[in-house]
């Protein structure tokens, strides 16, 4: 099987000389795709090319992306302003003058003070510099993401499968059991009619009875919904083995296996086939529930 269920968790982290990458990808069932992407203040310009390659992996579902860049701070990226540094200066030893205060005046203080050391590297980098690092980092969490959403399908496939086998096995309790529903309503219907007509000393004509089983088999007659429903279940586990986003097809199929089996019982009179519609529809149920999860 090769489901992709829409829920999963992947991150990833990277550096370079000089930046910092931290990556985060969180996925849940949606019916279309849905982006919530966050970047870095100064990073929004990557925001096209992030959900580029986000819609190129992920089909469908509601999709939270974090992508955090931080510059990795060196020596030259930090200047001394001499000429803040002189004025804090001035000031000092002109108050320490003012009240004859014998005091030496250390640096390492006044570095601290507001506006002595510049921070020049402030600015977000050159976008087409810092995106190598930023697809590679992305990438690696949507791998990492990809492994939790084959585990999460490889579950779904299995319970899918489970659900369709049950279907399979009631289908095949009610097409030998369909064949006589005509059968069955003719001797019901022979037994009524005779007590009626005994309580008057009437007897009724074979060919009224002949035509009104003939009526009631034609309206019974299940062979082409279940022919229909049997192709469904084949389509439906070929769609499971397929290498591209099957949830939207499986939604249809089972909307239809839906449809065949309301008919088959509608149309059918019989209460042990009534019995297994029953738990067919109970198995379309939890499909239904189950590929809401599948991308």
């Amino acid at each position: 099987m090769s489901l992709l269920s829409m829920t999963g968790f992947g991150d990833a982290r990277a550096a370079s000389d000089d930046t910092s990458v931290a990556v985060e990808v969180r996925t849940i069932n949606s019916r279309h795709f849905k982006l919530s992407l966050r970047t870095t203040d100064g990073y929004g310009g990557l925001d096209a090319r992030i959900e580029r390659v986000l819609r190129g992996v992920i089909k469908r579902g509601t999709v939270q992306c974090n992508v955090r860049l931080r510059h990795l701070s060196t020596v030259e990226d930090f200047r001394i302003n001499a000429g803040v540094l002189n004025q804090y200066l001035d000031q000092l030893q002109a108050v320490a003058a003012e009240r004859n205060l014998d005091e030496s005046l250390r640096l390492e203080p006044l570095a601290a003070l507001p506006g002595v050391v510049e921070e020049l590297s402030t600015e977000a980098q050159d976008l087409d510099e810092i995106w190598p690092l930023v697809e590679s980092t992305l990438k690696t969490a949507l791998a990492d993401h990809a492994r939790m959403r084959e585990v999460e399908g490889a579950a779904l496939a299995d319970d899918l499968q489970r659900q369709i086998d049950a279907v399979a096995e009631s289908l095949d309790r009610i097409e030998p059991r369909a064949a006589g529903v005509a059968d069955r309503y003719r001797a019901r219907l022979l037994e009524r009619v005779n007590e009626v007509l005994a309580t008057v000393d009437a007897s009724a004509e074979p060919a009224d009875l002949v035509r009104e089983t003939a009526l009631y088999a034609d309206r019974a007659d299940i062979s082409e919904e279940i022919v229909r429903l049997r192709s469904h279940l084949q389509q439906f586990t070929e769609a499971m083995a397929q290498d591209n986003s099957a949830g939207r097809k499986l939604e249809f199929i089972c909307q239809e296996m839906g449809r065949e089996t309301n008919t088959i019982g509608s149309k059918a009179n019989d209460a042990e086939i009534a019995a297994d519609v029953v738990e067919i529809k109970t198995a379309l149920e939890r499909i239904r529930e189950q590929i809401q999860n599948v991308e």
